[in-house]
């Protein structure tokens, strides 16, 4: 599903993102990247749908390179990615359905999309988007009138607005009470187990990596240091991955 061949990124002021990364990620994990900020998190994923370019190796999304697409063909990879934000990247002003509709663009002309004009059938895929994360009722309101928790479960209704095969979910709780964290979680837990969507998050908290992922990967430096189970997800793994023990405020997810 997702592959890293080699992969390598390296900014312009010689930080090194990420280095000489091999993996697969398979069709229907969910796979829950930690590390220390700065460990690489957000490179690792942003580089899958190339919102970061690599400095060299290659990114595969269901066999089809993104580091090498260019035009419609990254347009047509990117189709299948669905991406969430920690902060939500919704049109405020607008209503909780032109959000999720806009996952819906890579599909019809830039023309039709700036006019709004979207089928019947996209409404309802919508609102079949909405009724999963359980906040149907609140398709017409406006997106500033809704909590944090539910911004969070539109820009989800929006991946799968998209039909995407793939979601990524940049610290998608970071910002959230300890409650609504679980109830985002579970969205996106339960997405991926009945809709068998490849599933890769960031997160900070160690609780939630253990509690919900299928597969964990440790980067520490931009190097996979940890790549396993939950169960062999230890604390002494955890040390190794941020380089010594692990704090409380880093174990407890959502903790105030």
């Amino acid at each position: 599903m997702i592959e890293f061949d080699n992969v390598t990124k390296v900014y312009s002021n010689g930080t090194v993102g990420l280095r000489n990364i091999n993996l697969t990620i398979r069709e229907g994990e969910l796979v829950v990247i930690v590390g220390l900020s700065g460990a690489g998190k957000s490179t690792f994923l942003r580089s899958i749908n190339r919102l970061t370019d690599i400095s060299s190796g290659d990114i595969r999304v269901n066999g089809k390179s993104v580091t090498r697409a260019s035009g419609s063909q990254l347009r047509h990879i990117r189709r299948d990615i669905g991406m969430i934000f920690q902060s939500f990247n919704l049109v405020k002003r607008s209503t909780v359905i032109r959000n999720v509709l806009s996952g819906r663009v890579g599909y019809h002309s830039t023309f039709r999309t700036m006019l709004g004009w979207f089928p019947k059938q996209d409404v309802e895929l919508s609102l079949d988007a909405l009724q999963r994360v359980n906040i149907r009722e609140k398709a017409y309101v406006r997106s500033d009138q809704l909590s944090g928790g539910q911004q969070q479960r539109v820009s989800i209704a929006r991946a799968l607005a998209q039909e995407a095969r793939v979601i990524l979910a940049d610290e998608p709780v970071a910002s959230l009470d300890p409650l609504t964290t679980r109830q985002v979680m579970e969205d996106l837990k339960r997405i991926n187990r009945d809709m068998n969507i490849t599933t890769v998050i960031n997160l900070h908290f160690i609780d939630l990596a253990r509690e919900y992922a299928t597969r964990i990967i440790g980067l520490r430096a931009g190097e996979v240091v940890f790549d396993g189970t939950p169960e062999e997800a230890t604390d002494e793994a955890f040390a190794e991955i941020y380089g010594r023990p692990v704090q409380q405020d880093e174990l407890l997810g959502g903790a105030s």
